[in-house]
């Protein structure tokens, strides 16, 4: 029986730890087969039945509406919570959970959402925040911000991307030249400090901190397809579009059947790409924490060659979610946590977005929404929303 829709049992999600129950009755949306017709003389029968077969049609085509409708209300709800939950009057951006400190990566995420909700009010201050206090002689953002200023003035290559991509989609959305020159100056930055040739590749970095490392760390959940668009359009620099085809490249490598599970880290040389472990940690490669973002962020390229990377991950993560899904598993597939966790959740949620099961895709977020509602995180409602953004709307799509 072909299936359409899928039911997530989210409250046994959150009250059994380890397992989420994923139930494919798919009952309210199969399409109802006409009956076979006999073939002499049935003539005004037949005709009834393809009429039949057309208000079928309708009806699944309204379904569709609906469930794209629902899909932005969602969307445009979880991010102005983040948003308001999240940013301070001044614009920064506080992790409550992780005692109150602000990284870069989470001014970036909401200045994603501030141009997801078309609130300029709210992006300006973000950006107002983050300019004053994060943007370094370099032209990168720190990394981390606590008690009143900067503690690492590193750059997270992931944070500066997502920024420099919401300066480009503010300053159209909003009409404003002082963004898109911004974004135009980042993307430079990022050009000069955080991208390099390995051979005849061209290699995203985890920061400048990574420049001239042997081999050199990478980290798959930084390549943005929809970023490196955008700052390819702005600049007109060539670069974005080679990061691109070689970013898919080491990623077609690193996300090898049957799992296809892309590591947290990798390193890569002239000749190979491997999975490795967390810099400094002597523990095996993993898909863990960072790795989740990978296919929300592959998934976003829709049509694209990110699509399909990520549509490799539904047949384990949808089995995975059936059965029990983790927040950290080996390579091979094996569960290293113990617990669900929501950015987990929105990973199903894209691989099933790129392999066209759209029913799914609702199901998954929306146990990824109630898993953070029962236990909230700067990071569960970061990606929560992000994910409902750019899997169920195009409100990150250049207009």
């Amino acid at each position: 029986m072909t299936r359409r829709t899928t039911v997530i049992t989210a409250l046994t999600l959150i009250a059994v730890a380890a397992a989420v129950v994923f139930t494919a009755t798919r009952g309210d949306r199969n399409m109802s087969m006409p009956e076979e017709v006999d073939d002499v003389g049935e003539v005004d029968e037949s005709d009834d039945a393809n009429a039949g077969d057309v208000d079928d049609a309708d009806d699944i085509h309204d379904a569709d509406d609906a469930d794209e409708d629902a899909g932005a209300a969602a969307a445009l709800a979880a991010a102005r919570a983040f948003l308001d939950r999240y940013v301070a009057d001044d614009g920064r951006v506080v992790r409550h959970d992780q005692g109150g400190d602000t990284v870069s990566e989470g001014q970036a995420y909401a200045l994603l959402l501030a141009v997801a909700v078309e609130d300029e009010r709210m992006f300006r201050t973000v950006w107002d925040w983050t300019r004053a206090n994060l943007v370094g002689p370099d032209g990168l953002l720190a990394a981390h911000w606590n008690d009143g200023g900067v503690v690492d003035d590193d750059a997270a290559t992931d944070a500066d991307l997502d920024a420099a991509h919401a300066l480009v989609l503010a300053g159209d959305r909003f009409g404003e030249p002082a963004f898109s020159a911004a974004a135009v100056e980042l993307a430079s930055a990022i050009a000069a400090h955080e991208i390099q040739r390995v051979g005849d590749r061209h290699l995203l970095l985890p920061g400048p901190w990574a420049r001239g490392a042997e081999p050199v760390v990478f980290n798959p959940s930084y390549v943005s397809p929809l970023a490196f668009d955008a700052l390819g359009a702005a600049s007109g620099d060539p670069i974005w579009d080679a990061l691109r085809a070689d970013s898919f490249e080491l990623l077609d490598h690193l996300m090898a059947p049957p799992a296809a599970l892309p590591p947290d880290w990798a390193e890569a040389t002239a000749d190979v790409v491997t999975a490795a472990p967390v810099p400094g940690d002597d523990g095996p490669p993993r898909y863990g924490y960072e790795a989740v973002r990978v296919p929300i962020r592959l998934a976003a390229d829709r049509d694209g060659p990110g699509s399909d990377l990520a549509a490799r991950l539904w047949p384990f993560l949808e089995q995975r979610v059936r059965q029990g899904l983790v927040d950290v598993y080996a390579l091979d597939g094996s569960p290293l946590g113990e617990a669900p966790h929501p950015v987990a959740l929105v990973a199903a949620a894209a691989a099933a977005r790129a392999a066209g099961d759209d029913g799914a895709v609702h199901d998954v977020l929306d146990a990824a929404a109630a898993l953070d509602e029962e236990r909230p995180s700067y990071y569960g409602a970061a990606w929560v929303a992000l994910g409902r953004v750019l899997l169920t709307t195009d409100l990150l799509d250049p207009h």
